[in-house]
């Protein structure tokens, strides 16, 4: 009885050390890559604000206009926060920045639009600037705040032809938007460097960048973000929402990307609808460089697309 006792608490003892590993690693991991306070996402700001000139961004360009400030509160309760600029125009871009970006620096997106006499619509997304939330939404989450931004607008005005245009993150996000039923006022997508699913851009980023081994980091990591968030990294897959797309999307992404690889382009335009996709390969861009690089060919192509979506329309 005595060395059974002892054999139990010694299984106990390392139940107990097993659990504790895995909630440590697993708050540890969230807190460098996914909290409002990330590691990752501060060294991403302060990497971004050394290369602002390398990504052309003109913070000073926002206050040449009068954007107005709206808000909405999400499905979870966030007060979320978006910032608008009416133009006479019936046409309207919604824009979605990446991971723990600022909306300003979605400057030379915002300045295609207004050009084009577009209203715009930058938004903020949860866990970022002036949006609440403790966890950043990877895309996933942000699909669905994205669906009440775009009601909101319908609000202000119902016959409203919009362009969702997001980057990285956000264009992520706006890939997975694309698979749920949106309103028909929706007539284009645009995608620009955008991961096919969460779970396998963290594999990349352990395995490429941290060089730390993603087996078992990120499989603890994944049981602890669904038991605490409820939230599934494997099934945050932009793959198989475009697969459902009744929107047509233009994807772009550049042939030197070191941070999220070409190859997720070819996953979601093999993936979309033959008849709804059109590809942008721009030569020599890094991550979400497409633009900044080559800004004639990237409007070109965006006009391009854009011209045809509206022909047809």
């Amino acid at each position: 009885m005595k060395i059974f006792s002892i054999v139990i608490l010694a299984l106990l003892g390392l139940m107990l050390v097993v659990m504790a590993t895995y909630l440590i690693i697993g708050m540890v991991s969230f807190k460098i890559s996914l909290s409002r306070k990330s590691t990752t996402k501060r060294l991403v700001n302060k990497s971004m604000q050394k290369t602002l000139s390398a990504y052309k961004i003109d913070f000073c360009w926002w206050d040449k206009f009068d954007f107005q400030t709206l808000s909405l509160i999400s499905k979870d309760g966030l007060k979320l926060v978006g910032h608008f600029l009416q133009n006479k125009s019936n046409k309207l871009a919604i824009i979605v920045h990446g991971y723990g970006a600022d909306y300003r620096e979605m400057q030379l997106y915002a300045k295609y639009f207004v050009e084009k006499n577009y209203n715009v619509l930058a938004v903020e997304n949860r866990a970022h600037g002036n949006s609440e939330g403790k966890m950043m939404g990877m895309g996933w989450f942000d699909r669905l705040d994205l669906i009440q931004w775009i009601n909101l607008m319908l609000e202000k005005n119902a016959n409203y032809q919009i362009v969702l245009m997001g980057l990285s993150m956000g264009a992520s996000t706006v890939c997975m938007a694309s698979g749920e039923k949106l309103p028909s006022n929706v007539k284009a997508i645009i995608s620009d460097c955008a991961f096919a699913n969460v779970y396998e851009q963290f594999r990349y980023v352990f395995n490429h960048k941290t060089h730390l081994p993603a087996f078992p980091i990120l499989n603890i990591f994944n049981v602890y973000t669904k038991a605490t968030y409820k939230f599934d990294m494997k099934k945050a897959d932009a793959i198989m929402q475009v697969k459902k797309t009744k929107v047509p999307i233009l994807f772009i992404h550049g042939d030197k990307d070191g941070f999220v690889p070409t190859e997720n382009v070819y996953k979601l335009y093999n993936a979309t609808p033959e008849n709804l996709r059109q590809l942008y390969i721009a030569e020599g861009a890094d991550h979400a460089m497409s633009y900044p690089i080559n800004e004639m060919e990237y409007e070109k192509q965006l006009n391009l697309f854009l011209n045809k979506v509206f022909k047809k329309g």
